[in-house]
């Protein structure tokens, strides 16, 4: 019982489950209209995102019963932790922890042929995000980003902005220095496990009037503000790009999107910011770190589209050196 007990009250410690509507993360006064004066200034001036928010209207939808899905995930983690326990009273091994998204995967021992069977294992408003499980695996083997418009094959940028479903994984540890922001495409799977691949000391990731996105086994440090420069977001596009803030992952007007199990630190602005209407979103088993400002939900009180956003976010690791913004 014990034993239980613990397991229970570390995973209520670790879970915050957070419906981001009227309550969504905005600063009020200057702070405030700082934030969502660039935030739609970058809306506006970017010729991308012209292009796909004509498309985020059907992309952004919400669970019609909130405080249902808050219940599932309650019942997901009792159970997990009930069967953990029960197995180890019982003289059982198990390598189950009571979380149940590790515990969907790590317990096989072949996970590296069963990739894809993480696209099953999401809890929470972003459970159905799919990323590439229905395409092709992409091998990334290039760290360098050359060119932003014309990006070469086997480089990250290249496999991100591809039109089709791609599940992406790394061939070797690297370091991609980002020239500019990371443009994500719908229904993309970043996969991080096997390699130790750290995006730092440049551009970021942004995911922008965008579906169906997991981000997963990233360390992204370090991102800088960069922009005014022209940026490929798909075979047949690339655009005008305004000065970005410099987050570690920026959320604009996207839906069905996995962040999970990431490490996130030391970056110009927040570390993980999801804005503009985003929503059907899950945030976990991130390592986030010696930073400031760490996440923004919602950008401003008088976006309307914002009282729908729904988040989740579960056993994240908020360290040391972190200052503000937190889920509380």
């Amino acid at each position: 019982m014990a034993v239980a007990n613990k397991w229970a009250f570390t995973s209520l410690a670790l879970l915050f489950l957070l419906l981001v509507g009227a309550m969504a993360t905005a600063r009020t006064g200057n702070a405030s209209s700082n934030v969502e004066t660039e935030k739609e200034q970058s809306s506006k001036n970017s010729t991308m995102a012209a292009a796909r928010s004509e498309e985020v209207e059907p992309l952004n939808e919400h669970a019609p019963d909130p405080e249902a899905v808050a219940a599932e995930v309650e019942s997901i983690i009792a159970m997990n932790i009930r069967n953990v326990t029960e197995r180890r009273k019982l003289g059982f091994f198990t390598c189950g922890t009571g979380n149940p998204i590790d515990d969907c995967w790590r317990c096989d021992a072949d996970w590296q042929k069963n990739r894809k069977r993480l696209a099953d294992c999401g809890i929470g408003f972003g459970r159905n995000a799919i990323g590439g499980r229905d395409g092709r695996f992409y091998v990334v083997t290039d760290p360098n980003d050359d060119d932003p418009v014309n990006p070469k094959p086997g480089t990250l940028r290249h496999a991100v902005i591809q039109d089709e479903p791609l599940w992406i994984v790394f061939k070797r540890d690297m370091v991609i220095q980002l020239k500019q922001e990371l443009i994500m495409n719908s229904f993309k799977t970043i996969d991080g496990r096997g390699a130790n691949v750290h995006i730092a000391n440049g551009a970021c990731i942004t995911v922008q009037f965008v579906t169906n996105v997991i981000i997963h086994g990233l360390h992204i440090h370090d991102c800088k503000p960069t922009g005014n420069a022209m940026v490929r977001s798909s075979p047949s596009h690339f655009g005008w790009r305004t000065m970005a803030d410099g987050d570690a992952i920026s959320i604009f007007g996207s839906s069905h999107i996995w962040v999970d199990h990431n490490s996130l630190s030391n970056c110009a602005d927040g570390l993980v910011d999801a804005v503009m209407g985003s929503t059907a979103i899950t945030v976990s088993n991130n390592h986030m770190t010696h930073h400031n400002e760490v996440m923004l939900l919602g950008h401003s009180d008088s976006y309307t589209r914002d009282k729908q956003m729904q988040v989740t976010i579960a056993y994240n690791h908020f360290g040391e050196g972190l200052i503000q913004r937190m889920p509380r």
